[in-house]
């Protein structure tokens, strides 16, 4: 699957301190400690509506991340997937009145456009749920032949499922005790009630075909993949174990990258799939949880085509941790494109005051889990000086300028 467009990152003086993370699996931050070709996977979308928000701050998360691992002269594989065949599509398709596959590709070009637009640096490799079944199959196989996984007891639709107690460090990455796992399991996609299961949380690997749904051939018998182990087999087959972040949104931590972890981990037996989990908080509307369910969601594409600057939804992403859930409200963004403004003002300027100490704090605070107030703050400090009491050095607004580009994305 096609990627979007790359962006051109420009090259900083000097150099920052090595980037350290929240680890959810440790609840702790503690050094990324990447070779010469730093590995991440982020989970994407299920395309059956427009890029909101709260997608924005989590694909704006790992882009901090590839800019200062870029920064630090590290080549940078990053993975992301596209769940181009799973149940709330062909819902959402049903609804619609239109074909599920018309409406996967339609989204997921407004998910390009929408990413291109807010500058984030597109993954070296975009794959779809389609293009990896047969990735899945043998992936599958292998479970089923280490006793990982098992085939319900049911003639007419023989699902496989995976065995929780498989893998004895089930739940080390979510940390979650059993009455959590198994509330957020029949919150998130799970089906604790399926006849046959051995255990409620087992998850599901492969469903058999059904009437009216796509299916695709397997030696186990005609179906498609479930959630979890299409992204054990994408990021496994790409980045080999033990590549160094598994990203996504903080609803992902279980189900989703519990079982994608050890799916994984039953074929890799001792090691862990990813050196660090990395999950974004969510974001909210006014005070509610922002979600499909309630109506609330702000979508990229409307606030672009309303005439807001993406650079803005960046600043406004960014004025808060991204590990924190947080609100999106007109304040925000008024706030973002204030500064917005401001930087661009103080950036277009003929001199300014020496920028070295400000750049050096930017990467300092970016560095420091990803602490965008304080980075903001770095620059909103330089900015007031030189809008106030201007500067001897023709050069820090170039330099501001493209510190700003090449480490927050935000272009002045």
């Amino acid at each position: 699957m096609q990627s979007w467009s790359d962006t051109a990152l420009p090259t900083v003086p000097g150099a920052g301190p090595p980037l350290r993370l929240y680890d959810t699996a440790d609840a702790r931050v503690r050094p990324v400690t990447p070779g010469a070709t730093a590995t991440m996977y982020v989970c994407g979308i299920t395309p059956y509506d427009a890029t909101h928000l709260g997608h924005a701050a989590t694909y704006l998360t790992f882009d901090l991340v590839n800019r200062l691992w870029r920064d630090a002269g590290h080549d940078v594989h990053y993975v992301q997937n596209v769940t181009d065949v799973d149940d709330p599509l062909f819902e959402r398709a049903a609804r619609d009145g239109v074909d599920w596959r018309d409406l996967g590709t339609r989204e997921i070009e407004l998910f390009r456009s929408d990413m291109q637009a807010l500058r984030i640096v597109p993954p070296r490799e975009y794959v779809g749920a389609i293009e990896s079944v047969d990735e899945v199959v043998e992936f599958v196989q292998k479970l089923l032949a280490s006793g990982a996984a098992y085939v319900v007891d049911d003639a007419e639709y023989p699902d496989i499922y995976f065995r929780a107690d498989a893998n004895e460090q089930f739940g080390y990455e979510s940390g979650y005790d059993r009455a959590t796992m198994d509330r957020l399991f029949a919150e998130r996609g799970g089906d604790p009630d399926r006849p046959g299961k051995r255990d409620t949380i087992d998850a599901l690997l492969w469903r058999a075909a059904r009437p009216g749904e796509p299916s695709w051939p397997a030696p186990f018998g005609a179906g498609r993949p479930g959630w979890h182990i299409e992204c054990s087999a994408i990021a496994l087959n790409r980045l080999g174990p033990e590549f160094d972040i598994q990203g996504g949104g903080s609803d992902l931590i279980y189900p989703h990258h519990e079982y994608s972890a050890a799916h994984a981990e039953s074929l890799i037996a001792g090691r862990r799939f990813a050196r660090h989990y990395v999950h974004a908080g969510l974001i909210g509307l006014d005070g509610e949880k922002m979600s499909k369910s309630k109506g609330n969601l702000v979508l990229v594409s409307k606030l672009r085509n309303s005439g807001v600057d993406p650079a803005a939804i960046r600043l406004g992403l960014f004025a808060g941790h991204y590990r924190q859930d947080r609100m999106w409200t007109d304040a925000v963004l008024t706030d973002a494109q204030a500064r917005l403004a401001r930087w661009r003002s103080a950036t277009a300027l003929a001199s300014g005051p020496v920028a070295d100490d400000t750049i050096a704090r930017l990467r300092q605070h970016l560095a420091d889990d990803l602490d965008t107030p304080k980075a903001l703050a770095a620059v909103d400090n330089w900015v007031s000086q030189a809008l106030e009491y201007g500067g001897p050095d023709t050069a820090a607004p170039g330099l501001v300028k493209t510190a700003v580009d090449a480490l927050l994305g935000v272009e002045l």
